[in-house]
C-alpha cells in the first residue's frame, strides 16, 4: 500500500518589513500597508484572507509613495 504524498501549500508569508508607523491620513502602515485591524488579525486569518490582504498592497503602497513625494515644483533647486 502506498501514501498518497500530501504536499501542504507553504504559509502565505506576513508582508511586514518591520517599518511600524501608521500613515494618519490613509491608515496604512507606511512600512507593510496594511491597517491596524489587518495587522492584528493576520495571526487569525486563513490563508485566503492573507492572500486577500497581498492583493490590496500594491495600489496602497503606491498610493503611499505618492503621498510622500513633495508637491510638484517644491524641493527642486
Amino acid at each position: 500500500m502506498t501514501r498518497a504524498s500530501h504536499t501542504a501549500a507553504p504559509a502565505v508569508p506576513s508582508p511586514c518589513v518591520s517599518v511600524c508607523q501608521m500613515d494618519e491620513a490613509t491608515g496604512w502602515c507606511r512600512g507593510c500597508a496594511r491597517t491596524i485591524d489587518e495587522i492584528a488579525a493576520w495571526g487569525t486569518l486563513d490563508d485566503d484572507a492573507k492572500r486577500a490582504v497581498w492583493a490590496r498592497l500594491p495600489r496602497r503602497h503606491e498610493e503611499l509613495k505618492r503621498r510622500a513625494l513633495p508637491p510638484h515644483g517644491e524641493g527642486a533647486a
